[in-house]
């Protein structure tokens, strides 16, 4: 085969994505120890079962489909209605945010819309992305020929990076470099830290003066236990001028199984509205009828406090983290306002920082617990490491019991 036919920019790619490397090591490491008894506290898949609302739901949507008078096909590619007007209904009106159900677009999945969207734009724009941070936004951006390549420190030559760490308190500053397209995450991934309400206002100002956007993933704002932090950016004054928001069921509600997110794309973005529009049109059939049922009933009254209570439950298990942590004489961040726990490392006896790749290979030999390197989410995070509350509350005990006794 004639390789001038294929992506170029593929080539620029770390070896592999950060979770299937993650996932590559502890099948290695399974090979080796038949017997072991891993602990898995890296990636954020959720681990509690769909609340009875979601289910019951889905059963009537499974019985309208054999039944001709109520059997569905292709549905319409940006949501039905009724969901659209109950994520706003149950997610915006209540922050204050009067958004019209037509800005929301359904889909299958935050992950996807993330990566997708970066096709609205010219090939010669200015990205701004935080360090660390979720690695779809950057990877996204190198399949598409915006990032230059790497330097010595691990960082695009192309790409202004927006330093999100304890110095500057996870607030990160504006862009130093002119730019077009900002993404911004918040409660963050990894770090699990919230932009405060000043710092959104500061990057909304900014992008208006500047003719600037601002792709704002709020995937786990539903996590946010302090009611005075901002969830959205269109809490923000200005921000439906200059912004796009994504969110997703996965974490909210258990969907990772199920797929199911939606973005906002407000109307005052017309434009970028038509474009990602028929971008949708175009290349997605939409998300099932039975999937949108089912989302639909988490805004029912008692679906809305099952799903609170799921998340109670993980927020439970942040909590157990962050205080045993910090118990053992560790710095921790996070687990407040997020299911993550962003674990700064000690140095090593020889005064040298241990490296979160080699840590991770320390915790899963000595501990059979696994985490994900805070290098693998920006150079910034070199040093740190996440650990998740998805996963089981009382297996969550074990682990951080074994990393008390064996690290």
């Amino acid at each position: 085969m004639n390789e001038q036919i294929l992506n170029p920019y593929y080539d620029r790619l770390p070896g592999s994505y950060l979770f299937s490397t993650i996932a590559k090591k502890i099948k290695e490491y399974q090979a080796s120890h038949e017997d072991a008894d891993i602990i898995r506290l890296g990636i954020g898949d959720v681990t509690t079962p769909l609340i009875p609302q979601v289910i019951s739901a889905m059963h009537k949507a499974v019985d309208e489909m054999a039944l001709k008078d109520s059997f569905r096909g292709y549905g319409p590619e940006q949501g039905y209605d009724f969901l659209r007007e109950a994520i706003v209904r149950g997610e915006y009106i209540p922050r204050g945010v009067n958004l019209d159900p037509g800005d929301v677009f359904v889909s299958d999945g935050s992950k996807c819309d993330v990566a997708n969207i970066q096709e609205l734009f010219a090939e010669g724009v200015k990205i701004a992305i935080p360090d660390p941070v979720y690695p779809v936004y950057l990877d996204s951006n190198v399949m598409a020929g915006r990032t230059g390549v790497i330097d010595s420190i691990g960082h695009f030559t192309e790409v202004t990076y927006l330093s999100s760490t304890a110095e500057n308190n996870f607030q990160p500053d504006l862009p130093k470099n002119p730019v077009q397209l900002i993404y911004l995450c918040s409660p963050n991934n990894p770090t699990g830290t919230v932009l405060s309400r000043e710092t959104l206002q500061k990057f909304v100002d900014y992008a208006n003066a500047n003719g600037a956007l601002i792709l704002f993933d709020g995937a786990y704002n539903c996590y946010i236990q302090d009611e005075n932090l901002p969830h959205s950016i269109y809490e923000i004054e200005g921000a439906e001028n200059c912004a796009i928001e994504f969110r997703s069921f996965s974490k909210t509600a258990g969907f990772t199984g199920i797929r199911c997110a939606y973005t906002v794309v407000p109307h005052q973005l017309q434009k970028i509205h038509a474009m990602w529009n028929r971008r949708q049109c175009t290349k997605f059939n939409g998300v099932s009828y039975v999937t949108q049922r089912a989302a639909e009933a988490i805004y029912t009254a008692a679906g809305w406090q099952e799903t609170q209570n799921v998340i109670s439950g993980y927020m439970k298990t942040a909590a157990l983290i962050r205080n045993e942590l910090t118990a053992c004489g560790y710095t921790v961040f996070g687990g407040e306002h997020a299911p993550y726990i962003w674990w700064k490392l000690p140095k090593l006896a020889n005064g040298v920082q241990e490296k979160s790749f080699d840590f991770f290979d320390r915790l899963l030999s000595t501990c059979e617990v696994v985490g994900t390197p805070g290098s693998g989410f920006g150079p910034c995070g070199e040093g740190y490491f996440r650990l998740t509350a998805f996963g089981d509350h009382e297996q969550t005990k074990v682990a951080l019991q074994r990393i008390k006794e064996r690290l």
